[in-house]
């Protein structure tokens, strides 16, 4: 059963909310969001924990997104980002970096500045990783086991983008989507970009399930049509 246009708002309000916030959201904050009662929130709420799209963590009066929900969120509802300010710095970044690698590297810098993710890129047949300490620092991961989740997912990142090798000029992978790390709670936001580095070259981000997706998925795909361009006019 399709969701109610009304569910499909509330569902993106409490995506939105969870990832400024990092609490399970309640039907209060929604229903003075929405102008209707609590008692209407939290049975729309109840309707979209039924159908699988956000669940109640512990005894928490609060929901909080699940896969599912972020995957609908995603593929759906969310509105696209400007992101004229950071794409700015980004191009300035990137042009000015001089040479091919470097372009890259400083890219990655920059998505790790801004997204507070680690950021990530290929470069030949290694992978650049920076901002290891902005992963660890999330609420999600303060727990050693959550932590142990992550570090798998990391360990055998680079030897599955080369299995992988996925083409799409952006790909978003959530939580247990991962075919690594499934357990992570982890999204992995990646774009190809071409580059005479390698057939198969890559630039993302690595960060919690809680995420802003719309300002994320923009700066990770934009960043991708940089450094295509930037690689064309390096080995024009």
């Amino acid at each position: 059963m399709e969701l109610t246009q009304r569910q499909k708002r509330i569902l993106a309000a409490i995506v939105e909310t969870y990832a400024e916030v990092a609490s399970p959201v309640g039907s209060v904050g929604l229903a003075r969001i929405f102008d209707v009662s609590s008692a209407t929130i939290r049975n729309e709420m109840a309707e979209l924990e039924k159908k699988g799209y956000i669940e109640q963590p512990h005894t928490s009066a609060g929901r909080i997104p699940t896969d599912k929900g972020y995957r609908l969120f995603v593929n759906e509802l969310m509105e696209k980002t400007d992101i004229q300010r950071p794409s700015k710095v980004m191009d300035t970044r990137v042009k000015d970096a001089g040479q091919a690698d470097q372009a890259i590297r400083s890219a990655v810098k920059t998505l790790v500045e801004i997204t507070q993710n680690i950021g990530l890129a290929t470069i030949g047949d290694s992978l650049y990783v920076r901002g290891y300490t902005n992963l660890f620092l999330q609420p999600e991961f303060s727990q050693i086991t959550a932590a142990r989740g992550v570090a798998s997912l990391l360990d055998d990142l680079e030897p599955w983008l080369r299995e992988t090798s996925p083409d799409s000029p952006l790909s978003v992978y959530i939580g247990q989507e991962n075919p690594i790390g499934k357990a992570s709670g982890c999204s992995l936001i990646i774009a190809s970009f071409a580059s005479p580095f390698s057939d198969q070259s890559y630039i993302g981000v690595l960060g919690p399930t809680r995420q802003d997706y719309s300002t994320v998925t923009n700066l990770v795909r934009h960043k991708g049509l940089i450094l295509e361009r930037s690689m064309e006019e390096y080995y024009a």
